[in-house]
């Protein structure tokens, strides 16, 4: 019996030797979902989890590290490539560039989620270029609840994969709006992965919606006067044209994101402003070039994904050689913006400055709609063209506010403290009770949204009046300085007339409410009282009767405008409660 037993088990052995061989020779190829279904899938939630575990299992210059929660209950991934093999991005990151590719926050749009998985891949195997200064992270699937919702119908305009993502996180959220209000936990791990990896360049994956045209792809920079500076000029000067000729040196011709809806591209366009409420509106808050990629929803998937990847690498391969300068560039934003003597803001275009692309585009027409009857948009695609079109990419600031020392947030307003600490602001503690002249806002007027907007009924068009008051400060409220690497964020979210900002995203909506009332027949008396101490305000009360008919009928209108003039009148009503502290 032993001697029948040992040869059996020596073959068992053998055979298992050689099939997980086998195994492990299938498994060192990776090939994605995407590259087995010949480019018409993309891979499931848990495909693409499983696939950089196992990547990192196998080579050493790849790290997937869990981190967080999402709306979904389940954690955000980061995935790191580094050649070094180091790890810990800070010390990593001190004489190398970062990348940040964020996919999937659409997760319809799946594209980069399947380019990036080659792309971590094939830089693992030294199949491609590795670079040399540069260290790439990336964020395998940030809406991981709109990618466990997988369908194959919601991308109505979307040519392929065969099933996909929904746009929506787990509580419906678009989180491509939530950058600044946080309302999510996606958003909320994000910052903590933000500024662990503190990317010197981050790149967002999408797929457009819009007009026809001849290319596959789209980019879409931080808009250059926005971010300002240095920076800014590099953006529009250095790092947009290098992408666009390494892109065309692989005929793969690249254009700005075609900002028309319904409308033919060749009557000219503008660049799209990306707010802080977007990835990178937000992410050029810490001084980080932002972009996203924008490939054309009528192109095949293969196409697509492909022209995801060639741009990642493009993008790497310039980040690689201007790897010093980048960071340089960081730096100096970061040194000089709190010196500035004023923030600009509510950027719009400026149409005395007109760019031209050739734009390679599709003749249109309308027609005669078959399901309405109305006029229809319709594009020929057996009609190329390449045109001069106009293109209107210069920005300029319509407003602006004079930059202050800091701010003094009470501690009662702690969902505003709370993102700032998750945002790792710079906060010092009051110690005691004080008094403290402060620069203090009061709301004027703004326009609210009727319909609901990512949650919010948001407001727009925020005008303020200012005055210079005594403000009771209280042990354990806050002063933020503005001398920090925050800086940016803090004039973009604490200014309420910045186009979002925490007053428009209603975060303040409170004070906009008035908390105490009087009743007429009670206040008439007080009302005369007060009148007759006070002569200079009872004669602007007569003017006011006298200049606004309106005014003059309406008795509870005139009561309430005396109301408002005494001490009786809460003072919290309309005024913004943070405080600037000038300099």
């Amino acid at each position: 019996m032993k001697k029948i037993l040992f040869p059996v088990l020596l073959l068992l052995f053998l055979s298992a030797c050689d099939f997980s061989d086998y195994i492990l020779k299938q498994d060192l190829t990776f090939t994605t979902v995407f590259e087995e279904s010949g480019g018409t899938e993309t891979a499931t939630y848990q495909q693409i989890i499983d696939f950089y575990q196992d990547l990192a299992a196998v080579y050493p210059s790849i790290e997937l590290q869990s981190i967080g929660e999402t709306d979904s209950g389940k954690p955000l991934h980061l995935a790191i490539f580094n050649p070094d093999k180091d790890f810990d991005l800070e010390s990593a990151r001190a004489d190398k560039t970062v990348i940040l590719i964020n996919n999937g926050i659409h997760p319809g749009e799946s594209d980069g989620i399947d380019a990036t998985m080659m792309l971590f891949r094939d830089l693992a195997q030294d199949s491609v270029k590795v670079p040399e200064n540069t260290i790439i992270a990336a964020i395998p699937v940030y809406n991981v609840g709109g990618a466990l919702n997988r369908n194959s119908f919601t991308r109505t305009n979307q040519n392929g994969p065969k099933a996909y993502g929904f746009r929506g996180n787990a509580r419906n959220y678009d989180l491509n709006r939530d950058f600044i209000k946080a309302d999510t936990k996606n958003t909320r791990t994000f910052y903590e992965i933000f500024h662990e990896v503190d990317p010197d360049v981050f790149i967002d994956t999408h797929v457009s919606n819009g007009a026809d045209y001849q290319y596959t792809l789209t980019h879409l920079f931080t808009q250059h006067d926005q971010m300002g500076g240095e920076l800014g000029s590099y953006i529009k000067n250095q790092l947009r044209p290098g992408l666009e000729k390494a892109l065309k040196a692989k005929d793969n011709e690249m254009t700005p994101y075609v900002n028309v809806f319904n409308d033919v591209p060749e009557k000219g366009f503008t660049q799209f402003l990306d707010t802080p409420r977007y990835s990178t509106g937000y992410t050029s808050l810490w001084n980080t070039v932002g972009m996203m990629i924008e490939t054309h929803m009528l192109k095949p998937y293969d196409k697509r994904v492909w022209g995801t990847y060639e741009t990642l690498l493009s993008m790497i391969e310039i980040a690689d050689k201007d790897s010093k300068l980048i960071r340089n560039l960081r730096t100096q934003a970061f040194q000089t913006f709190p010196e500035q003597k004023s923030y600009a803001f509510d950027f719009k275009p400026d149409s005395s400055q007109v760019s031209s692309l050739q734009f390679k585009g599709y003749e249109a027409e309308r027609i005669e709609s078959e399901v309405t009857g109305a006029m229809r948009l319709k594009y020929d695609t057996t009609r190329p063209f390449t045109k001069k079109v106009d293109y209107y990419d210069t920005f300029k600031a319509q407003r602006q506010v004079t930059m202050p020392k800091g701010y003094i947030i009470p501690r009662g307003w702690w969902p505003i403290l709370q993102l700032l600490e998750l945002n790792e602001v710079v906060m010092e503690e009051f110690d005691k009770d004080t008094m403290i002249t402060a620069q203090v806002y009061r709301i004027k007027n703004f326009k609210t949204r009727s319909r609901a907007y990512e949650g919010h009924y948001m407001h727009s068009e925020t005008k303020v009046t200012q005055g210079i008051q005594k403000v009771r400060i209280r042990r354990g409220d806050v002063f933020v300085p503005l001398k920090q690497k925050a800086a940016k964020y803090l004039m973009a979210t604490l200014e309420p007339e910045a186009p979002d900002s925490f007053f428009n995203w209603n975060f303040f909506d409170s004070v906009l409410q008035q908390k105490e009332g009087f009743s007429p027949y009670v206040f008439e008396d007080i009302a005369r009282e007060f009148l007759d101490d006070y002569p200079k305000i009872e004669e602007e009360f007569l003017q006011k009767k006298q200049n606004d008919p309106e005014f003059a009928q309406n008795w509870y209108a005139q009561l309430e405008w005396i109301h408002r003039k005494s001490e009786h009148y809460e003072k919290s009503h309309l005024r913004y409660p943070i405080f600037r502290i000038n300099r």
